[in-house]
């Protein structure tokens, strides 16, 4: 699929100006070029075009609101200046398996005044000598290279951190919820007392019909676009933490996230 029609797909009758976060992962780019994204994604905040065959950022549109741009897996040599007139506000960028090979190259990122995070894995860049300690003196503003910092902590997962947040707003809401059904008069407990064996006597016959499942109840779930491995495990890792997490691929490159 190229990426103008995966942008339409992913606007889901949206428009751009509505759109926080767009994932275009493995989609195909016309002559190694972005096309079909637009200044009218004024709201957009991350952005990932992980292997589309990109050789240049030319072509990406004034996003000021831009924080996060994930283009790993791609064939990206050069021209990284306009980074800093397209996306002012930038703090994370993944250049990770990019075909860079020197500081040069680079060197215009120290106009991104607030970039905190840059990913090189994979880049010939790394393979030079002192090359942590110089691309932090080029890019004094950096606090972490390649999920590091100077002293060789590693950076927390920012995603796994935002699900998280997402899990933790959700048991609040049911908290509430909880309290509300507290309040209610003694007549609705009575009915919903009865409505709730009823549901629990279905939900058990259902249970006798699917051995696979047996009483497990499957309370959310969610669909992300495909990640690469590091990100699906620090995710899992975090996850994990607070509720038994699994995880299933499907076609299409979706990975499934259900909550039991």
């Amino acid at each position: 699929m190229d990426m103008k029609k995966r942008i339409h797909l992913e606007l889901r009758n949206r428009t751009p100006s509505d759109v926080k976060e767009l994932v275009l992962d493995n989609c195909r780019s016309n002559e190694g070029k972005i096309e079909g994204l637009t200044d009218e994604f004024e709201e957009l905040e991350f952005l990932s075009t992980i292997n589309v065959g990109l050789t240049t950022v030319a072509h990406l549109p004034k996003l000021n609101k831009l924080k996060k741009l994930e283009l790993s897996d791609n064939r990206i040599s050069g021209g990284l200046e306009v980074l800093a007139e397209k996306c002012p506000n930038l703090t994370h960028l993944n250049l990770s398996g990019n075909k860079i090979k020197d500081l040069s190259t680079i060197e215009p990122l120290k106009e991104l005044g607030t970039l905190k995070s840059l990913d090189l894995f994979n880049c010939e860049v790394t393979n030079l000598n002192e090359y942590r300690d110089n691309v932090f003196k080029l890019l004094p503003q950096l606090t972490y290279l390649d999920g590091y910092d100077k002293d060789d902590k590693e950076a927390p997962d920012s995603d796994a951190e935002v699900y998280a947040e997402g899990l933790d707003d959700d048991e609040e809401d049911e908290d509430d919820e909880e309290e509300y059904d507290e309040d209610a008069a003694p007549g609705d407990e009575e009915e919903e007392e009865g409505e709730e064996d009823e549901e629990e006597n279905e939900e058990e016959e259902e249970d006798d019909l699917s051995g696979e499942v047996g009483r497990e109840r499957l309370m959310r779930f969610a669909f992300c676009e495909t990640m690469n491995c590091n990100k699906i495990l620090n995710m899992y890792a975090a996850l994990s933490k607070i509720r038994s997490v699994k995880f299933l691929e499907f076609e299409d490159n979706f990975v499934c996230i259900i909550f039991p």
